[in-house]
């Protein structure tokens, strides 16, 4: 047998056993080591040890069962975290807090193969074995075919030793069957640690290593840089010449298609009036040869003739009988509306007789046009011709919700649908016609600038309109006023805004050219400017009015509830301050029959009539709400009406009732809506209402709201201003305090 074998069995004959048995004596110490000594009835001694500051319980607290519960809960996570919902638009407690706690993370960099990664990875390993030379694929084979040999002279060998070890086994059996299962072990581990030997092992395939996808180099290069290189040149100066002549309108000049102009002696002219006029008189030609009939030639067929045919040119069929078909319209809404019509012209309420003093307002027609109904009605102004038309203003009074404006004219003709429609890019706050072409009307917009229309024409643009270079209000324009024209005959007009400023635009060609009349300065009230300069601010004018007789004389308004008198003769300083109210002043207005009263009204629930040569009101009238516009009738000088925001209407008469309104009515029906302007009709007994849901609103006075003296035998009633006049004076004298009467 040779002596690996010998060794190997012995191995398995003594190995176990003496494994096993060193394991034993090796647990039975540890027991002995662990556990006391046995007592003699069997039992262990253990001695029980203690903590020193172990609780002592009693037998009742040790059999109590204490439930704990094991939540996935973070006990350290805040609980009162407030952050704010944009859904619900406020701050609200946030209950859905992470309770994860992280103790340990490990980045890894295995990839799963199934992965798109792992796949691609895997797809290019195999792409670069197959892309490897051939020669790396022989070499292995010869290698492999050296081994081979080796294995079969080892094969040769065994041989012989497989037959000694059978021979000695054969002995072995004979000699003694009775050793034990160990030996037999022993002699098969050893066979197949041999057998294991002898068989050839495969070689491994060396493992590829993948590349690192995140490598990379820098690399710098340089270029080449081209030398820097100078060229100059030298030029001769353009030849020039002084050239100077004086200019007048008097030279004979000829016209050139440049616009440029020479006289007889050729030279150079360029006169602006004179290009002007050029081009006026070119598209006037122009207009002419569009107008004229164009005379077209045709040739017969039959005769073979040349036949010269006129032509008319193609006009609009629409504006051919767009005259006819408003009087058509006209006469349509005449007989839908004509039980309105007739109360108009003919009814006269028969109750104020039983009434006393008081009278009623009767509901006519009302004015809405689709586009505004989201639009508050913000202007109201009649025309000063035609006595059934009038204009309307439609914006915004809230600043947070501005937009586009609109500007409608209607008439009592047609109550139905506007006149003229005109669309503003901001929201008309004010308008007023002209007293002798009342086809211009001038209206203020909320972004400052002031614009003129031209009823004449078919445009809806306005022909004039300011800019921020011909020096426009910087704040919403809140009233404008025409005046009369200028000495050169130039019209004007006046326009006052919250930037304090109350500026005169003259319509000059076709531009606006404006001059600051006034500007309005707030008492006591300076600002901290750099390096320790006053500032003075300016105050902010909400209303305005011109005197009806004395041109240079008039009243503003203020924001902070004070009334100026003012001159346009003096720009620096006022002729008086009126301490009139504790908010805005919405209106003032001056009668347009006493020349010494006006009247005004505010938010702060008052409506005051005023004689400017008085410091202190003559009457306060107390309306219980914010008062949004006052006005004078055209036919009474004591005889004036108010709206309120509840949607009601006030008609006074000084001459019957100095104390309260002979009617106060509700106007608007609909609730959240405000009435926001009135207006007497010049010459019928109507107002007009407007509100903030876009609604016009025509009301009728009844007989008791335009009483007339009555006549006394013997006697002839004076009719007339004077007698108007007559009847306001009796009023103030009533009123004035001793010492203060002035003379008229």
């Amino acid at each position: 047998m040779p002596p690996k074998a010998a060794d190997k069995r012995r191995q398995g004959q003594g190995g176990p056993s003496g494994g096993k048995a060193g394991k034993a004596g090796k647990s039975k110490k540890k027991d002995e080591d662990d556990f006391p000594e046995a007592r003699e009835d069997g039992s262990t001694a253990r001695a029980a040890v203690r903590s020193p500051d172990q609780l002592e319980l009693t037998e009742a607290e040790l059999k109590q069962e204490i439930i704990r519960t094991l939540t996935a809960d973070n006990p350290h996570v805040p609980q009162d975290i407030i952050r704010f919902n944009f859904k619900e638009r406020a701050y609200m407690l946030v209950d859905d807090m992470d309770h994860t706690a992280v103790h340990f993370t490990l980045n890894g960099y295995l990839i799963h193969k199934d992965s798109d990664e792992g796949r691609r990875q895997s797809i290019r390993s195999s792409t670069e074995a197959e892309e490897t030379p051939a020669e790396d694929e022989e070499a292995p084979v010869e290698a492999a075919a050296e081994p081979t040999e080796e294995g079969e002279t080892k094969d040769e060998e065994p041989t012989e030793e497989a037959e000694a070890e059978e021979e000695g086994e054969g002995e072995g059996e004979g000699e003694g069957e009775g050793e034990g299962e160990g030996g037999g072990e022993g002699e098969h581990e050893a066979e197949t640690a041999e057998a294991a030997e002898e068989e050839p092992h495969p070689e491994k395939v060396p493992e590829r290593k993948l590349k690192n996808q995140f490598n990379f180099i820098e690399r710098g290069s340089t270029t080449f840089h081209y030398p820097l290189r100078e060229k100059g040149l030298q030029t001769d100066p353009l030849p020039f010449g002084t050239f100077s002549e004086n200019v007048n309108q008097w030279n004979e000049f000829l016209y050139c298609g440049f616009g440029l102009l020479f006289d007889s002696d050729s030279k150079l002219w360029f006169i602006y009036d004179s290009y002007m006029e050029e081009l006026d008189r070119m598209e006037k030609a122009k207009e002419k040869e569009k107008a004229k009939p164009v005379a077209v030639k045709k040739e017969d067929q039959k005769t073979g003739r040349k036949l010269s045919v006129v032509e008319i040119p193609h006009v609009d069929s629409l504006s051919m009988v767009a005259r006819a078909a408003k009087i058509a319209e006209r006469m349509v809404n005449l007989n839908t509306y004509d039980d309105i019509a007739q109360d108009f012209k003919y009814f006269e309420d028969a109750s104020d007789e039983y009434r006393g003093q008081n009278g009623t307002l009767l509901p006519l027609w009302k004015f809405q046009y689709e586009k505004t109904k989201k639009l508050a009605v913000t202007a109201l102004s009649w025309n000063p011709k035609y006595k059934d038309l009038f204009a309307v203003g439609y914006g915004s009074y809230d600043f947070m919700k501005q937009g586009h404006g609109m500007l409608l004219l209607y008439t009592l003709k047609n109550p139905s649908f506007p006149e003229y429609s005109f669309s503003t890019e901001s929201g008309v706050m004010c308008l007023d016609f002209q007293g002798d072409h009342p086809h211009l009307l001038v209206v203020g917009l909320y972004d400052g600038n002031v614009a003129v229309y031209n009823l004449k024409r078919a445009s809806p643009e306005p022909s004039y309109k300011s800019s921020a270079k011909s020096g426009k209000h910087t704040e919403p324009v809140w009233q404008v006023k025409w005046q009369k024209d200028d000495m050169d005959g130039n019209r004007n007009f006046f326009s006052v805004s919250s930037d304090g400023r109350i500026v005169s635009w003259t319509l000059i060609k076709s531009e606006l050219v404006h001059m600051d009349v006034i500007k309005l300065s707030a008492d006591e009230t300076t600002m901290q400017g750099p390096e320790g300069l006053q500032l003075q601010t300016l105050g902010s004018g909400i209303s305005f009015d011109f005197h009806k007789k004395i041109d240079y004389l008039f009243l503003v308004g203020t924001e902070e509830g004070k009334i100026y008198k003012c001159s346009k003769n003096y720009s620096n300083q006022f002729l008086d301050v009126f301490e009139a109210h504790h908010m805005a002043v919405d209106t003032v207005s001056w009668n347009p029959f006493h020349v010494k009263v006006f009247i005004s009204c505010s938010s702060d629930w008052t409506v005051k009539i005023w004689d400017h040569t008085i410091k202190t009101p003559l009457f306060v009238y107390d309306l219980a709400t914010a008062v949004g516009d006052v006005a004078w009738s055209p036919y009474s000088s004591t005889v004036f009406a108010a709206v309120t925001i509840d949607g009601q209407a006030h008609v006074f008469d000084l001459n019957i009732n100095k104390l309260e309104p002979l009617c106060s009515q509700l106007v608007v029906t609909q609730k959240k809506n405000k009435t926001t302007h009135v207006q007497f009709n010049p010459a019928d007994p109507v107002i007009i209402v407007g509100d903030e849901r876009g609604l016009i609103t025509c009301l009728k006075l009844s007989p008791n709201l335009r009483k007339k003296p009555k006549e006394k035998k013997g006697q002839e009633v004076k009719k007339g201003p004077e007698e108007e006049i007559a009847k306001m004076e009796k009023l103030l004298s009533l009123v004035r305090q001793p010492g203060k009467k002035e003379e008229q």
